[in-house]
């Protein structure tokens, strides 16, 4: 597909508060920060025009700009706690653009900094079908799963998948967990209206366990170094390492 006249902009969400693991946007994984993973992972998409961090931390704001990404503001204190949603940094990034550049983003693409075994194919689909198709809302990763899950109802609880313990081979309607961490790609409307996605979705079904490794503590950390390390020599390597 050719370069379409669309302002399609990555924006990765990474504030400097974190628990788990003191400053773990940039913590060095293999040599590189943590962070410049999905950097690298964006602007090797033929599609993304822009990649904007929000941050509202100076050390992220120097690493995110060497590894080529812009940060043309500091996110909000209000936006950047332990309890602030993803959904509010994506608006405030839209909107400031909009505001002080002039720039439409018309199709934004979420890239979350802990999930960095991302397949090197997952964010052109998404913003493809987000190109090919002007009716849907989002597209983004999702992992089928044949787990059985429970809700809790009150005092008790409630079924919510097929009762029926089929194998795996013979299950035909798994469950889908939304990954949109790995890649989601979605309209301006869809943030402006507090969700992340949509209602008219396409999915990219990934049954790939490896990518669905989130790092949020230390231990996440050792165990995806030992992977990296496993796989930086592969030439046939399938992740943005």
């Amino acid at each position: 597909m050719e370069k379409i006249d669309k302002n399609i902009v990555s924006i990765i969400c990474a504030r400097g508060g974190s628990k788990g693991i003191p400053q773990k946007n940039i913590q060095p994984l293999l040599g590189k920060p943590l962070i410049a993973y999905t950097i690298l992972a964006a602007k090797d998409s033929k599609y993304i025009d822009r990649i904007i961090v929000s941050t509202d931390d100076e050390e992220i704001v120097e690493v995110a700009k060497k590894y080529g990404a812009e940060v043309p503001f500091l996110r909000p204190r209000e936006l950047s706690d332990d309890t602030s949603a993803v959904e509010p940094a994506l608006l405030h990034a839209i909107e400031w653009l909009k505001k002080n550049e002039n720039y439409i983003v018309d199709i934004v693409v979420y890239l979350q900094v802990t999930d960095i075994f991302r397949q090197k194919y997952f964010i052109d689909t998404v913003v493809e079908w987000l190109i090919e198709d002007d009716n849907l809302d989002s597209a983004f990763i999702g992992h089928p799963t044949h787990k059985k899950y429970w809700s809790i109802l009150g005092n008790g609880y409630k079924r919510i998948t097929n009762e029926i313990y089929n194998t795996r081979q013979t299950e035909k309607f798994p469950f889908i967990r939304e990954d949109t961490g790995l890649a989601c790609a979605t309209r301006p409307r869809i943030i402006e209206q507090g969700q992340r996605v949509g209602y008219n979705v396409k999915i990219l079904l990934n049954d790939d366990e490896l990518s669905s490794f989130d790092i949020h503590e230390k231990e996440d950390l050792k165990i995806a170094e030992f992977i990296l390390g496993m796989h930086q020599n592969n030439k046939t390597n399938k992740y943005y390492y």
